[in-house]
C-alpha cells in the first residue's frame, strides 16, 4: 500500500470514532520523518486511547501493518502511532493548540479529505 492509502485508512478509522479535527498533511518533500502527518482530537484521554485502537485495529486488518512505535498513551493527551511513512498524533483540544503542527508544518500539502470523511 502506498503511504497515501495508510493514511487514508487512519483518517478513516479516527472518522468512525468520532475523532475531531481529522487532518492529513503530505510532507514528503519537507522531511525524511515521514512522508504524511495524520492529525486529530479527542475530547478526552479515554476517547483517545480509542481513537488510537481504532487506528491500530484498521490498518493491521486493511493493511497488515503494525506499529513500530507508539508514544505517549501514559500522558493521554497526545499519542503518536509511527508507521515509518504516515504518523498519526491524536491530540486533546489543548495539546493540539499548544504544540499547532499544522501551522509547524504549512508548507506541506494537505491531503483532500473531503471524500473519505463523513459530513457531520
Amino acid at each position: 500500500m502506498t503511504p497515501k492509502e495508510l493514511a487514508i485508512i487512519a483518517a478513516k478509522a479516527l472518522d468512525e470514532k468520532k475523532g475531531k479535527e481529522i487532518a492529513a498533511i503530505e510532507i514528503t518533500d519537507l522531511t525524511t520523518l515521514a512522508d504524511y502527518f495524520v492529525i486529530a482530537s479527542g475530547s478526552s484521554s479515554t476517547q483517545i486511547n480509542a481513537l488510537c485502537g481504532a487506528v491500530e485495529k484498521a490498518m493491521k486488518e486493511q493493511a497488515g501493518e503494525d506499529p513500530l512505535r507508539r508514544e505517549g498513551y501514559r500522558d493521554g493527551t497526545w499519542v503518536l502511532l509511527d508507521y515509518g511513512c504516515v504518523c498519526i498524533h491524536v491530540f486533546s483540544q489543548e495539546a493540539r493548540a499548544f504544540y499547532s503542527l499544522e501551522r509547524l508544518w504549512h508548507d506541506g500539502k494537505p491531503l483532500d479529505l473531503s471524500g473519505v470523511l463523513v459530513e457531520e
